[in-house]
């Protein structure tokens, strides 16, 4: 009784079904379809400044490889026992800019998983909603703010202050005043619909505006992230 149920063990555990050409070829077709769905997804709600390409590209090839993985171990509990000791020794040294990266990085392991296993139906439905929870939280995860930086001569230190105060009828908020003996930089922190709504009343950029004024040496304007401090 022991060595049948010894066989036994041995034989659910090495063995497993052939996955046919033609379902090797669909699974991957799926997948390569699917990769492309979410490098667009990424693409378009992406609200950040620091758009990585690359990262994107390998999104699609983490679902295609995904896919890969789940038909080497398909129905062969030693291989996924094995993949999983192989996998745990990978460490990834890349940093996830976005929190946002790290819900794409599983959405595409999901993918892979999905079609690695010709659940197609689950793999389809499941992105549809994504897309639609990506699409309508896009503006919820943009903190809506620019942040005004102006380096000049200490002397257009009143002209620049006057400026973006007229500019932006006391609506913009100055965070940071460093001052030296010869130099001043500024740093006021905007809505960017105050921001949009003032260029368009004032019919001239803010930054084109205050480089006419003189003294002033450069004017920046950029997003506030997140991990920002207010």
């Amino acid at each position: 009784m022991g060595k049948k149920m010894r066989e036994f063990i041995l034989e659910e555990l090495m063995g497993g079904t052939t996955i046919d050409v033609m379902t090797i070829v669909l699974n991957n077709v799926v997948a390569l379809i699917a990769a492309f769905f979410i490098m667009f997804v990424y693409k378009i709600t992406y609200s950040g400044v620091s758009y990585s390409k690359k990262f994107n590209v390998s999104l699609g090839a983490i679902a295609i490889t995904t896919t890969m993985i789940m038909g080497v171990i398909s129905n062969n509990i030693a291989l996924s026992l094995g993949m999983v000791g192989a996998l745990s020794i990978i460490r990834f040294r890349t940093a996830i800019k976005d929190v946002r990266d790290a819900a794409f990085i599983f959405w595409a392991i999901a993918l892979g998983i999905g079609c690695g296993v010709s659940q197609y139906a689950l793999v389809g439905i499941g992105s549809v909603f994504l897309l639609i929870f990506m699409l309508l939280t896009k503006q919820s995860v943009s903190s809506g703010q620019q942040l005004l930086i102006i380096q000049g001569k200490l002397e257009a230190q009143n002209k620049i202050e006057t400026v973006v105060e007229s500019h932006f009828e006391g609506k913009a908020h100055q965070t940071i005043k460093n001052v030296t003996a010869t130099s001043c930089e500024l740093v006021y922190k905007v809505q960017e619909n105050i921001l949009k709504k003032a260029d368009a009343k004032q019919m001239v950029d803010i930054a084109q505006r205050l480089m006419k004024v003189d003294g002033v040496i450069r004017v920046n304007l950029v997003e506030q992230q997140d991990d920002i401090s207010r």
